[in-house]
């Protein structure tokens, strides 16, 4: 062999022994710099399926909305402090010599199929859900909406409308007309583009078998593109366990677990007490009809051992004026019903009834009710509770007779809503946001898709007329006097029971990336649950409530490619041998 053989040979082996280690390390480290540009956040639920998450076809409770709201963006949005901010509209205001809200939107929003995002898009969505009506927005108040240029629209008023901005501003999703005016009928569309938005993030799919969602960030986000590239929403049968391994980034978590998952590692957040367990109750039957008999209910309720044997002490006894004891709209003098089951048997008794063997009767009847439970619970997690055992041992001890009959959530609602039922422990949030949330749980708004937590109660006139001033009292003294009478009315009348509030507790990976919050007073319109599109459209360095844009990734620029270096030096190498080779011996 030559003696440039040999010395080729024993450079390539030091060459080979210099070069391979980087090789390796590159491979190694490429995975890594994948990982790192994907960003993934998974969130546990136990329900799973909330329905297709596009407006009409979302189910009507918080989780469904929430569902959907990552995909359609509204004009204004809520921050965790509850204040106003934009979203498609830059900035707003109302001017009441016209009764009209103007709405000025950003320039650069755009659907996410590509196309402009305009104040025609804003219109045609009011006109569009006058004729179709939306299950979370009423638009009885709203005459007409005109846009006066590209990116302006006017929204006139046919009468004042008190909760409009919350209620309408910050919780209709707007629809892309090029796509919807053709859409005849909005609950049985299911093509690929009933899907298409102009929020943080796209649909990308979703399992009705497994419960499962999928959504990829919108790269084009008016907004900037959010700090999460994947967002999955996966059924899990124990959400805490899914969390502790590592399976989901938040998930609910057992009340009694908050340390132990503190000292793990994970951030723990308490929720506000905005959803209340209540017994709803079809004030269409006797003896249910009679305001006497429904505080004897009350009477013979004791809040305070639901407190302590179905939430195990974690939670609070619920005001009998619906609208959260913690919103800045409580009324301070809301009638109580301390637990006095001889008083629940003194009312029973005046309407006609006698106690016979511990069970009242009448006409030879007995007092008899057939309840309906289910295992709702905040945020749509199915939680097992005590609270129909509760019940009936407290009702059967002032001689009311109960069966208890346990279905799933979703045909409880339906029976709710059919009138087919005596009783029903049921459940909802939104009583933390606007008072309309009181005019929603007690009037079905004409028009409107019902609702299983409304008690459609409009039997007495002073309450009728409170609820009317709640609505359309433009002032504010003045709208607070009357929703703080409004709550006093109401829980003189109980068209439907409050029991309590339940502290739920929310766990998340801080590694994750993102910051969950709970909003005050609710997301949109008051939903009480801890997962605001918001967190994840900011890095976690900001925390003031507002948006920041995501900084932009590294670019592709070769400097910045990890093997480049290394390429160098063998190029360098190769050119020396080269060299070499050529010459003679």
């Amino acid at each position: 062999m030559t003696k440039i053989g040999n010395t080729l040979i024993i450079s390539f082996i030091i060459f080979s022994c210099i070069l391979l280690p980087f090789i390796i390390f590159s491979c190694m480290l490429t995975p890594v710099i994948g990982a790192a540009a994907e960003n993934e956040i998974r969130i546990a639920d136990n329900a799973g399926d909330w329905g297709y998450p596009s407006p009409y076809l979302a189910y009507g409770r918080g989780p469904g909305y929430l569902r959907m709201h990552f995909i359609f963006d509204t004009l204004v949005w809520k921050d965790e402090t509850s204040d106003l901010i934009p979203l498609l509209a830059e900035d707003w205001e109302y001017i009441p010599e016209e009764e009209a809200y103007i709405f000025n939107l950003v320039k650069n929003a755009k659907w996410h199929d590509g196309e402009s995002v305009t104040a025609n898009d804003v219109a045609f969505t009011i006109d569009y859900m006058k004729e179709h009506p939306y299950g979370w927005v009423v638009l009885d108040s709203v005459d007409r909406a005109e846009a006066v240029d590209e990116h302006t629209v006017n929204i006139y008023m046919s009468s004042p409308y008190a909760p409009f901005i919350e209620d309408i501003g910050g919780t209709m999703p707007i629809l892309p007309e090029h796509i919807w005016k053709d859409v005849e009928n909005p609950i049985d569309y299911l093509e690929s583009d009933a899907f298409i938005g102009s929020g943080p993030f796209k649909y990308v799919d979703f399992s009705k078998e497994h419960g499962t969602y999928n959504y990829e960030a919108y790269d084009e986000y008016y907004l900037g593109k959010p700090n999460v590239d994947t967002l999955i929403y996966a059924k899990t049968g124990d959400t805490q366990m899914a969390l502790q391994l590592g399976e989901v980034d938040l998930a609910s978590i057992k009340p009694e677990m908050t340390e132990t998952l503190t000292e793990e590692g994970f951030v723990v957040i308490a929720g506000p007490h905005y959803w209340n367990k209540k017994l709803m109750i079809n004030h269409n039957n006797e003896p249910l009809d009679s305001v006497v008999f429904r505080q004897a209910l009350a009477y013979a309720i004791d809040q305070d051992e639901f407190v302590d044997k179905s939430l195990r002490g974690y939670g609070k006894p619920a005001s009998y004026g619906l609208i959260s004891s913690e919103s800045k709209w409580a009324s301070p003098n809301v009638p109580e019903y301390p637990y006095d089951p001889d008083k629940a048997k003194e009312m029973i008794e005046s309407l006609g009834y006698e106690l016979n063997d511990g069970v009242f009767t009448k006409d030879g009847e007995p007092l008899k009710f057939v309840v309906l439970v289910s295992m709702i619970g905040i945020g749509g997690q199915s939680m097992p509770d005590r609270d129909g055992e509760i019940l009936k041992n407290q009702l059967e001890k002032v001689g009311i007779e109960v069966d208890l009959t346990s279905l799933e959530t979703k045909i409880v609602d339906q029976k709710v809503i059919n009138w087919d039922f005596d009783l029903a422990i049921s459940g909802h949030g939104l009583i933390g946001g606007d008072p309309k949330s009181l005019y929603d749980g007690v009037i079905q708004a004409p028009n409107s898709k019902p609702s299983p937590f409304t008690a459609r109660y409009d039997k007495c006139e002073e309450l009728n007329s409170l609820l009317d001033d709640l609505m359309h009292e433009m002032d504010p003294v003045k709208r607070q006097e009357a929703v703080f009478e409004a709550q006093n009315v109401y829980a003189r009348e109980l068209p439907a029971i409050s029991l309590y509030y339940p502290t739920w507790y929310y766990a998340y990976n801080p590694d994750a990336g993102v910051e969950w919050f709970y909003t005050t007073g609710g997301i949109a319109k008051g939903i009480p649950i801890p997962q605001n599109k918001i967190a994840m459209m900011r890095s976690n360095a900001q925390g003031d409530g507002g948006i920041e844009q995501t900084p932009m990734q590294a670019t592709d620029n070769a400097q910045d490619t990890p093997m480049m270096p290394f390429l160098g030096v063998f190029a360098i190498l190769a050119a020396f041998y080269i060299k070499r080779s050529k010459r003679k011996p």
